[in-house]
C-alpha cells in the first residue's frame, strides 16, 4: 500500500472555527512567550559561539515557521540548548558558513523524514538514549558557562571536557567577586521570582535587575570589571539580508554526519515536546507535518544568519500555561521578537554575561533531568549501560558520537530484545495435545508420545539473525545422536535469510551425521520463504509436515526403517 502524502498544517484547521475569546487568548499567550524568548534566544546564541542577534532571528525566523506550518497547535518554535555543543563545534572546526550549510542540509533530512512517514519511528528511540545524551548535554552547557558566571581570568578555554575542569580549578582563584555575585543573584532570582509572580519569566526579571545593579555598580561604585555583551560584541538591529552559501560536494560530504545530528535532534526534540504538548491540551499532532515545518524552518533560518531550531518544551509549556491554543500564539511570540529586535536591540548591550550565564545554568539543570537519570540507573542492567555510555560520550567527546554510538547501541539493543522474544526449547518425552488443539475444545486428548531417537525442538517467536544460534548451543548439550529432530514452527510468524541459511547449515550438518530434519506446523508465509530459498529440495517436501501429529508418523516411520 503506497502511503499517502501527509502535509497538514495545523494553522489551517484551527483557523474553521476561530473566535474572538482564542484570539485574545493567543495574542496574550504569544506576548509572553516573546518575552520569556528574548533572553533565552540571546543566551542561546552567544553559548553556541555567535552573536545575540543571530539567536533572535533565529527564533524570529524559525519560530515563524513552525507556528505556519507545523502539525502541532501550541509548539513553540527557535534556538535551543540541545544545539548549542554541536553547532559550538561545527564553528571550531568549519566556520559559521560550515554551520550555515550543515543546518541547510538538516533542513533536508528533516523534509526528507516527514516525507518519508518517519515522524512516529523516530519517537521509538529508546529512553535511556535520549536521557543519556540530553544529560549529557546539560553537564557540557553548564561546564561552558564556569568562566563567565565567575568571571574567571582565562584568555582560551580549553575544548576537552577535563581539560577545561584542570583548567578551571587551576584558575579559579582569578575568580571576581561582582561578576560572581551578579551571577549567583541571577540563579537565585530567576528560581526564586516563579514563587512571587509566575507571569513574569524569572529570566527577564533577572535580565533587568542585574542590568541595572551592573550599570549602578560602575556609575556609582567605579567596578568595571563585570563584562557586558557590548564588551564582547558589536550589538546591531538591521535586518540580515537573505544570503544562500556556496556549495560544494567536497564540503557537503565532509558535513553530512554533523548535519544528520542536527537533524535527528531536532526530529527528536520537537516531537517529544509536541507530545508532552498533547497530553496537556488533549490533542494529537502530525508528526510528519511537524518534521517537514522543522525542516523548512532550518532551511530559511541560516539563510538570513541564523542557526538550527527546534521546538522548544519550555517556551512550549510557557504558551500553554498562558492560554494559547493554536498557532497564532506563535506567529505573535515571533513578531513580538521582531519588534523588541528592532527597537530595543540596542539596550541588549548592558547585560552582563555573568547574567546570561546564570540563565544557562538554570536552563542546564533543567534539562539535566537528574531525576529521570537515576530512576533509570535502577532499571536492568543494559538500560544502565546504554544510559552511561551516552552520557559520558557526550560530555568527553561530543554529540555527534554519541548519537551515532547511541543510535547503533539502539539498533542492539532493538535486536537484542527481539531475539529474546524468540523462545527455543526441547519437548522430552510427551506433547500435551491440549496446547495443541486449545483453540478447538475438544477436552482432554492423550499425550502424544514422542519415539525412542526422536528428538522435538519448538521455535516460538520469529526467526532470525539473532536466534539462529541457539540451535547448536542446545544441541550441544543433547546426549545420544537421535535419527530424526523435529523442529516446530506453528509460532514462527517470518524467517529471514540467515534464518534460512542457518536450517540449511542445520540440515546439512545434520545429513552428514545420518539425522533427518523433520519440520512441523510451517506457515504457508514461511513455506513459501523455504520454497523459494530451495531448502524444502534439500530436506524433502515429505518431511515438511502441517501438524505435529503428521510429523510423529513421519518420524515413526523413519526411525522404523532405520531399526
Amino acid at each position: 500500500m503506497v502511503k499517502t502524502f501527509d502535509f497538514k498544517p495545523r494553522l489551517l484547521s484551527c483557523l474553521r472555527n476561530y473566535n474572538r475569546k482564542t484570539f485574545i487568548a493567543d495574542i496574550m499567550a504569544g506576548i509572553i512567550v516573546g518575552i520569556v524568548a528574548l533572553p533565552l534566544a540571546i543566551a542561546f546564541g552567544i553559548a553556541s559561539g555567535v552573536t545575540p542577534e543571530k539567536g533572535i532571528i533565529t527564533a524570529i525566523v524559525a519560530g515563524f515557521i513552525i507556528s505556519i506550518l507545523g502539525g502541532s497547535k501550541v509548539q513553540i518554535g527557535g534556538p535551543t540548548g540541545a544545539f548549542i555543543i554541536i553547532i559550538y563545534g561545527i564553528i571550531q572546526q568549519y566556520g559559521f558558513e560550515g554551520l550555515t550549510i550543515a543546518t541547510i542540509m538538516a533542513g533536508i533530512f528533516l523534509i526528507l523524514f516527514g516525507f518519508l512517514h518517519l515522524g512516529t519511528i523516530i519517537k521509538y528511540i529508546p529512553y535511556p538514549i535520549v536521557v543519556g545524551f540530553t544529560s549529557g548535554i546539560a553537564v557540557t552547557i553548564f561546564t561552558t558557562q564556569v568562566k563567565d558566571l565567575f568571571g574567571l581570568d582565562i584568555a582560551n578555554v580549553p575544548s576537552d571536557f577535563i581539560e577545561k575542569w584542570q583548567c578551571y580549578v587551576a584558575n579559579f582563584s582569578s575568580a571576581d567577586a561582582w561578576t560572581s555575585l551578579i551571577g549567583i543573584l541571577s540563579v537565585a532570582v530567576i528560581v526564586l521570582s516563579p514563587k512571587i509572580n509566575k507571569k513574569i519569566p524569572g529570566s527577564l526579571t533577572a535580565i533587568i535587575l542585574m542590568t541595572i545593579l551592573a550599570l549602578m555598580l560602575k556609575q556609582y561604585a567605579g567596578v568595571t570589571t563585570i563584562e557586558t555583551i557590548g564588551d564582547r560584541f558589536a550589538i546591531s538591529n538591521s535586518l540580515p539580508e537573505a544570503e544562500v552559501p556556496e556549495l560544494t560536494w567536497g564540503t557537503i560530504k565532509s558535513l553530512v554526519m554533523p548535519a544528520l545530528t542536527i537533524a535527528i535532534l531536532g526530529a527528536i526534540e520537537s516531537l517529544l515536546s509536541a507530545a508532552v504538548a498533547d497530553g496537556v491540551i488533549g490533542d494529537h499532532h502530525n508528526s510528519n507535518t511537524e518534521l517537514i515545518a522543522q525542516g523548512v524552518a532550518n532551511l530559511a533560518s541560516p539563510i538570513f544568519g541564523g542557526i538550527p531550531a527546534t521546538g522548544a518544551i519550555a517556551r512550549t509549556m510557557t504558551n500553554i500555561n498562558n492560554g494559547g491554543r493554536t498557532p497564532i500564539a506563535g506567529i505573535v511570540h515571533a513578531v513580538i521578537l521582531l519588534l523588541i529586535f528592532l527597537f530595543l536591540m540596542p539596550l541588549a548591550k548592558y547585560i552582563p554575561m555573568a547574567c546570561l550565564a546564570g540563565v544557562l545554568v538554570v536552563v542546564s539543570y533543567g534539562m539535566s533531568g537528574w531525576r529521570s537519570f537515576f530512576a533509570l540507573m535502577k532499571n536492568p542492567k543494559s538500560d544502565v549501560t546504554v544510559l552511561l555510555i551516552t552520557f559520558f560520550l557526550t560530555i568527553i567527546f561530543d554529540l555527534t558520537i554519541a548519537i551515532e554510538v547511541g543510535l547503533i547501541i539502539a539498533c542492539l539493543l532493538f535486536m537484542r530484545r527481539m531475539s529474546e522474544t524468540t523462545d527455543v526449547r526441547v519437548i522430552s518425552d510427551e506433547i500435551n495435545p491440549d496446547e495443541e488443539y486449545s483453540d478447538m475444545k475438544l477436552g482432554n486428548l492423550e499425550h502424544l508420545t514422542i519415539p525412542e531417537g526422536v528428538e522435538v525442538y519448538e521455535i516460538n517467536g520469529p526467526y532470525f539473525f539473532g536466534v539462529g544460534n541457539r540451535f547448536e548451543e542446545i544441541m550441544a548439550t543433547m546426549g545420544d545422536r537421535p535419527a530424526v529432530r523435529i523442529i516446530r514452527m506453528r509460532k514462527v510468524p517470518f524467517v529471514d535469510s540467515t534464518g534460512i541459511h542457518n536450517l540449511t547449515n542445520l540440515c546439512l550438518m545434520s545429513q552428514k551425521e545420518g539425522i533427518q530434519i523433520i519440520l512441523s506446523g510451517v506457515t504457508e508465509k514461511v513455506n513459501s520463504q523455504l520454497t523459494k530459498a530451495g531448502f524444502c529440495e534439500l530436506v524433502g517436501n515429505e518431511n515438511i509436515c502441517s501438524h505435529i501429529d503428521l510429523a510423529l508418523e513421519r518420524a515413526n516411520e523413519i526411525v522404523g526403517n532405520t531399526k
